[in-house]
């Protein structure tokens, strides 16, 4: 995203008050309540700040997501690919397509299930069992970023990494990520850490003992292509992951009425982790860029400007999802949010993302006596691009 705008082709004639109105601060913050009026007044609106246009109805979301050949991802200004390099994030049509099949096998239901939940479950109660005593933590920073990451480093099967290695080398290439969208200039840390992630897929893939999904890709892609879809795949399994964990948490705890009804009827809980989902997708918006003049909704959208699409904006529109801003685990049509996205590029891991929040959630619930959040240290989402709180303390009775 971009900080300082400029006015789209025909912007004098063609006026967008409420997005001239809206700053980046504000959707940073609480975003709910300006997505809301944008979606019934400007579906798609121009912001001068973002210097693009955002979108905000469920319909039109859709509509440019499922369309790659009007709306792609496959622009230099797209941030990860400058710091990773192409992958099947930042490419479209049949080089997409090539990027990602190598991965697909591994991320179905079944597979997600014999290959990940046993060590889901061992992670989630060592966690736990650490946490417990204690009757109080921070858990997004001591269980669900922890969790997070020991999935994705089980999941990559790096040779001679750690888990706290290939934290280190997310927070870097995140920060360059990051950067490089504030229009700044990334620092050296980012392409530092990327090359060490490199030279650890081409150790694994020559290692002819791992066991990883790399290993299976190596045969299909260049070892540049492996490892910068590795970082692709380490970077939303932490962040998107971590965020989806602690927002369902937040969720269910401030709702005691829906935790009970979970806690009553446990088949409910994958109805609250997509409510959550609707309510707060970890991932806020997905940036595409116009390869034509095309018409989009009431809109003309000129070649070349970029197209926001807001799924937190989509996923509380009142013509799909009545009283749209209630969390309720009942909801009937939770699973039409669009956290994961849609079209060519809905999340890969998304079976893997489900399974890890629904075990973490039943441990958290099932070994914490009357967990709930703690009322001296409020949590509320935030964030631009991924949201969740910055922190979420809780207490719990802990054993005698």
């Amino acid at each position: 995203m971009n900080a300082v705008g400029s006015s789209p082709p025909g912007a004098a004639t063609t006026p967008f008050p409420l997005g001239a109105a809206t700053t980046l601060a504000e959707l940073t913050r609480d975003p709910h309540a300006r997505l809301a009026r944008l979606r019934a007044h400007e579906p798609v609106s121009w912001l001068p700040e973002l210097d693009g246009w955002l979108v905000t109805r469920r319909d039109l979301a859709m509509n440019v997501m499922r369309d790659a050949e009007t709306f792609t991802v496959d622009d230099p200004r797209f941030s990860t690919a400058q710091v990773v390099g192409p992958s099947m994030l930042s490419l479209d049509g049949a080089a997409h397509a090539r990027h990602r099949e190598p991965f697909t096998a591994p991320f179905r239901p079944r597979a997600v299930h014999d290959g990940f939940a046993s060590f889901i479950e061992g992670e989630s109660d060592r966690l736990i069992t650490e946490l417990a005593p204690a009757g109080t933590a921070d858990l997004r920073r001591a269980f669900a970023g922890p969790l997070a990451v020991a999935v994705v480093t089980e999941a990559l099967g790096l040779v001679g990494t750690s888990t706290a290695t290939v934290l280190s080398w997310y927070d870097s290439i995140v920060a360059a990520v990051s950067d490089i969208t504030a229009g700044q200039a990334a620092g050296p840390a980012g392409t530092a850490a990327y090359a060490q992630l490199r030279a650890a897929v081409e150790a694994t893939v020559a290692d002819r003992n791992a066991a990883s999904l790399l290993v299976s890709a190596a045969g299909r892609l260049t070892p540049s292509e492996v490892a910068s879809n590795a970082a692709v795949l380490m970077f939303g399994g932490i962040e998107t992951t971590e965020g989806m964990i602690t927002n369902a948490l937040l969720h269910l705890l401030h709702h005691p009425d829906q935790l009970a009804l979970v806690r009553a009827d446990p088949d409910l809980l994958d109805g609250a982790i997509e409510e959550s989902l609707r309510l707060e997708p970890g991932a806020a918006v997905v940036d595409r860029y116009a390869t034509r003049d095309t018409v989009l909704g009431p809109v003309t959208v000129r070649r070349g400007d970029l197209v926001t699409v807001s799924l937190a904006g989509a996923n509380r529109d009142p013509d799909v999802f009545p009283d749209p801003d209630r969390f309720d685990v009942r909801r009937e049509n939770a699973r039409l949010q669009l956290a994961f996205a849609h079209g060519p590029h809905y999340c890969l891991a998304a079976h893997l993302a489900r399974l890890e929040t629904r075990i973490a959630l039943r441990h958290l619930l099932g070994r914490l006596p009357a967990l709930r959040l703690d009322p001296a240290r409020p949590a509320a989402p935030y964030g631009l691009v991924f949201r969740k709180p910055p922190s979420l303390h809780a207490l719990w009775d802990s054993p005698l």
